[in-house]
């Protein structure tokens, strides 16, 4: 599991940890997030329907952006703990976003009182050599928001910059 670090700008909250790992597969990718710390003063979306929708990304969600190595392009995952996903294609940083092709997502959420976990199966088209960002967004029960990823540019929380992409992967990282 890759640590991810809490943005400068961002206080210190419920959440001592955040954690995650991604594999590509033949047909996409596996992935799974871990947030450490006191689960019960975190706001959880709960459980719903797996099914496509917007603006996840303004409470506690999961973020992966994969973009083919030398190409503008990438493709943004949001995955909540309500099994609700997202899916954006973008030509370049922040432009033509739009709904990406997706087979399926599915997306398991298990939690204690101290630890959450998300574990998110995609199949969907997946270039590789990739470079790759795992991300986290935790809204605590006072409307305070944390942003965590594996870096960040200088200044506000950006997901979408490439700085934040910091794993590489290529076809033998295959399972």
């Amino acid at each position: 599991m890759h640590s991810l670090i809490l943005h400068p700008d961002c206080a210190a909250g419920p959440i001592r940890s955040v954690s995650a790992e991604i594999t590509p597969t033949d047909g996409g990718c596996k992935a799974r997030f871990r947030l450490e710390g006191d689960i019960g003063k975190i706001k959880v979306p709960s459980h719903a329907k797996s099914e496509r929708m917007d603006n996840l990304w303004k409470t506690t969600c999961f973020e992966i952006f994969w973009q083919p190595v030398g190409d503008p392009y990438y493709r943004e995952f949001n995955l909540s703990p309500s099994t609700r996903w997202a899916c954006y294609d973008f030509d370049d940083f922040r432009k033509n976003g739009r709904d990406a092709p997706v087979s399926a997502i599915s997306i398991a959420c298990s939690q204690t009182e101290d630890m959450l976990e998300l574990e998110a199966n995609i199949a969907s088209e997946l270039p590789l050599s990739a470079d790759v960002a795992l991300n986290g967004i935790v809204e605590d029960r006072d409307c305070n928001i944390q942003f965590w990823a594996l870096a960040f540019p200088e200044g506000q929380a950006e997901f979408h910059s490439e700085v934040c992409r910091g794993i590489h992967l290529d076809k033998g990282d295959r399972t």
